[in-house]
């Protein structure tokens, strides 16, 4: 009976389930179209790899920044509306980007980019985090596998639009117009503030305690996972030879293994428990970049980057729902701590990598996510609490 009335409350709530479901994926797909066509804007712009590395450091400075606010900005306004309106900004500013006259004002417009793409990234969350309460049963991987189907489609789209010469203004400017259409259609069944818990207990939390170990492996899988998102394609393109379009391959191979392991995330820990996953996804994550960068063909450095999707793909979701249930801490500013530590490491690693690339070569640059895998493997044992119980 109880399992009954639980499905029946689930129904209930499906509508909210699928408008944050469509954020997630506006997220993927604004997110995906963008890092397909940075080599085309490195080229234009004739940057090296530091000078490319300054300007993604822009998107990270915003993302930091505004993810320093959200948490206020949720407990002030709702997360419905920093959903809206952070939504409306990613999809103003995406087709702005193709357009900067230079290094220095793409760093500038990465800088707002990455304000209104860290903002949404909180507040979708803070929803996953009350639709899934509402669920009562774990979901949130799937949030996530929608995230990385919006990537994967991204980047799909972003190869077809190089492959038939559409230059990367014109194809991000359509995007965006579909993107601010579905976001306008699923903004009305967001979960409204009326209906959001009350805050009790601090509105910011630094990841200490048991949050720190839960925020460095947040931080190690998502710089792995923005190394990847960003440097393939230049890897691709520059290290091995590939066309712009093909050039595109290693992440769509990343993505499309990312979200697999993500929609397959809930039954997996069911089986193996959270720690296991996030252990033996650590080891693939070495194993793979480390097969990416010593093949001897583009094609069997694709399928590394394919195992490295893999690999990542259940941690983060993993991490969240560990640190909602750390004891003390409520569970949306646990949240927020740990989610704000790794998405400092998705938006601060891919800059860091392009200053190594240019000293050091980027093979070496990309290395340094293989041992990061390790990283993980060592700290797996911190995701225990996603047992629940």
């Amino acid at each position: 009976m109880t399992a009954i009335l639980g499905e029946r409350a689930a129904i209930s709530w499906r509508p909210q389930r699928l408008a944050v479901i469509s954020f997630f994926l506006l997220a993927g797909l604004a997110f995906g179209s963008w890092v397909a066509r940075i080599p085309d804007i490195k080229h234009r712009l004739r940057l090296d790899d530091a000078q490319l590395g300054f300007a993604l450091l822009g998107s990270a400075v915003g993302a930091i920044l505004a993810m320093s606010a959200a948490g206020w900005m949720i407990g002030r306004f709702g997360s419905r509306h920093v959903v809206v309106v952070a939504a409306a900004g990613v999809c103003l500013m995406l087709p702005v980007l193709p357009f900067a006259p230079s290094g220095p004002m793409l760093f500038v417009l990465l800088l707002l980019f990455g304000a209104c793409y860290g903002t949404l990234d909180v507040a979708m969350n803070a929803q996953a985090v009350m639709v899934e309460e509402r669920y009562a049963r774990p979901i949130m991987s799937s949030f996530h596998g929608v995230f990385s189907v919006g990537g994967l489609l991204g980047a799909a789209l972003a190869g077809l639009a190089a492959g038939v010469g559409l230059p990367p203004g014109p194809h991000l400017l359509a995007i965006a117009v579909a993107l601010l259409a579905l976001g306008a259609i699923a903004a009305t069944r967001l979960i409204p503030a009326a209906a959001e818990p009350a805050g009790d207990g601090p509105s910011f939390a630094a990841p200490t305690g048991m949050l720190f170990g839960l925020g460095l492996i947040a931080f190690c899988v998502l710089v792995a996972e923005g190394a990847v998102a960003d440097w393939s394609a230049v890897y691709l393109r520059d290290s091995l030879g590939l066309s712009a379009a093909a050039a595109t391959t290693g992440f769509t191979a990343f993505s499309l293994t990312m979200a697999a392991g993500r929609f397959a995330g809930d039954g997996l820990i069911e089986r193996l428990g959270p720690v296991r996953v996030v252990r033996y996804g650590g080891a693939l994550v070495t194993l793979g970049l480390g097969a990416a960068l010593l093949a001897p063909s583009a094609t069997l450095t694709v399928v590394g980057f394919a195992f490295v999707g893999a690999g990542l793909a259940a941690a983060f979701p993993i991490v969240l729902s560990a640190a909602g249930r750390v004891p003390g801490v409520p569970a949306g500013t646990a949240l927020a701590a740990v989610a704000t530590a790794g998405y400092a490491g998705f938006l601060v690693g891919p800059p860091v990598i392009g200053f190594i690339a240019h000293a050091a070569g980027l093979r070496v640059g990309l290395g340094v996510v293989a041992v990061l895998g390790l990283a993980i493997v060592l700290l797996a044992g911190q995701a225990r609490g996603a047992e629940g119980g």
